[in-house]
């Protein structure tokens, strides 16, 4: 019966042992480049770096707009909890007037603009509440009964207004710098676990042909020489038999001439 491995089959594993594969880029091993290559790892070591410190400043900035949304949520709390209260002394006091302000109204007192921030490279957008002062069709509303709860109600919506604008800030921003986060990870991630490694193997890679290739030259010029050498020690071994077999040649000719006594016989026809 065959036995799981441990730690399940839905083990992870970490960076190194991905890289511990030998995975390169394929390359011809050449002094250029390897140049080439040590310059991508350097410049992907510190893409790595910078990213890191992004991906570290923005989710510090994430952290504070959390605490910062919360805080935010329990001040719009209260102020529509305010609102509602001060709405409901403007409807015991002066009754229904939501038909009357609908039909009264004839533009925007408060309006939102859109800006943007950049917080480490990313664009976040920015919303602001301005306020364009009081509108003519709905100041006489209240003149009869009422009138001071409507302004009271008035001024706490506007401020509710307010704080609903700085939440859809915060949030926004929060959303945004979270993606931002992510894909900044992903980039760590990837660098720190496959564009490093299959650089720095590609360099290893690279060292290792030509520290061959250098062994084979220093080989095959050492092989050379000695075969130089030998080529040199047999021709001096042969010009020296030569010179020894000349020498011997002309002594036993003249040992040949020494035993004749230097006359020569006559010769009878």
């Amino acid at each position: 019966r065959s036995q799981r491995p441990l730690g399940g089959p839905n083990r992870t594993r970490p960076c190194g042992s991905m890289s511990s594969g030998g995975t390169r880029l394929n390359v011809f091993p050449t002094r250029q480049n390897l140049g080439v290559m040590k310059t991508k790892l350097v410049a992907a070591k510190k893409g790595h770096s910078l990213l890191k410190k992004k991906a570290d400043a923005l989710t510090m900035r994430m952290r504070s707009l959390l605490r910062e949304i919360m805080s935010c949520k329990d001040t719009m709390g209260l102020a529509f909890k305010e609102g509602m209260f001060a709405l409901a002394e403007v409807k015991f006091a002066a009754g229904d007037i939501k038909p009357t302000v609908i039909e009264n109204v004839t533009k925007a007192t408060t309006t939102v603009e859109l800006h943007v921030d950049n917080v480490a490279g990313v664009k976040v957008p920015v919303f602001t509440a301005s306020s364009e002062g009081t509108d003519t069709g709905t100041e006489l509303i209240g003149m009869s009964k009422g009138g001071q709860s409507i302004t009271k109600a008035r001024e706490t919506f506007s401020k509710a207004v307010d704080v609903l604008v700085k939440l859809a800030t915060l949030q926004t921003s929060f959303i945004t710098l979270d993606e931002a986060v992510k894909v900044t990870n992903r980039r760590v991630n990837a660098l720190d676990c496959v564009v490093v490694p299959r650089l720095a193997n590609t360099v290893a890679y690279i060292n290792s042909e030509l520290d061959e290739l250098e062994r084979e030259e220093f080989f095959r010029l050492k092989r050379s020489q000695n075969k130089k050498k030998k080529d040199i020690a047999q021709a001096a071994k042969e010009k020296k038999d030569a010179k020894d077999a000349a020498d011997k040649k002309a002594a036993d000719q003249k040992n040949m001439l020494e035993s004749s006594g230097g006359q020569d016989k006559d010769v009878i026809f």
